[in-house]
């Protein structure tokens, strides 16, 4: 059977194809998308192909088997995801706390004290934002501003002792602080 006559036999049905597939994906490019892939699929196994009266049912199976491995691949992914988001969420472990929480706290000593209070309230013990205002006696905008100010004096600081890796995270500090308490 020639390349030509199951090519032609496959187009012709096409739309057909795109219709079941976006129908099964939920997704118009999707769909599209697992249409191309099982028409190579199909092209690259044309010798499987006994007659071309049984052609369409044919190409449906390897549609069918690409939409599985579509889902399969969208699970495996979303499962990654989830992963990466619960490590991302996790607390950081001892190692990193105590040399971040050790760099941090030589480094917010040198603020403005009522800055350096904010910094360890807000960020470092995680004390709710209305709580400080009403305990330092200011309202909570009043309060959000001192902190916007603080934790701009605090990057100042880093990018003064860390130098570049502050500008991109702190995430791979060799400033001697850190390397003081690695």
């Amino acid at each position: 059977m020639a390349n030509s006559e199951i090519e032609k036999h496959l187009l012709a049905n096409l739309h057909e194809f795109v219709r079941f597939a976006q129908k099964r994906l939920r997704d118009a490019d999707l769909g599209a998308d697992a249409v191309q892939e099982s028409l190579l699929k199909a092209i690259g196994s044309k010798d499987q192909l006994r007659n071309l009266e049984s052609a369409k049912a044919w190409f449906y199976r390897i549609l069918r088997r690409t939409i599985i491995d579509l889902y399969r691949r969208r699970d495996a992914r979303d499962r990654a995801i989830e992963s990466l988001q619960r490590e991302v969420d996790a607390p950081p472990d001892d190692e990193e706390e105590r040399v971040v929480c050790a760099c941090m706290s030589e480094l917010i000593a040198t603020l403005t004290p009522q800055y350096a209070d904010l910094i360890r309230r807000l960020d470092l013990n995680s004390e709710d934002p209305l709580a400080v205002a009403v305990s330092l006696g200011i309202s909570k905008n009043n309060m959000s501003v001192r902190a916007h100010r603080a934790r701009r004096q605090l990057k100042q600081r880093l990018e003064q002792t860390c130098r570049v890796c502050a500008r991109h995270g702190c995430l791979d500090c060799h400033c001697s602080t850190s390397e003081n308490h690695a």
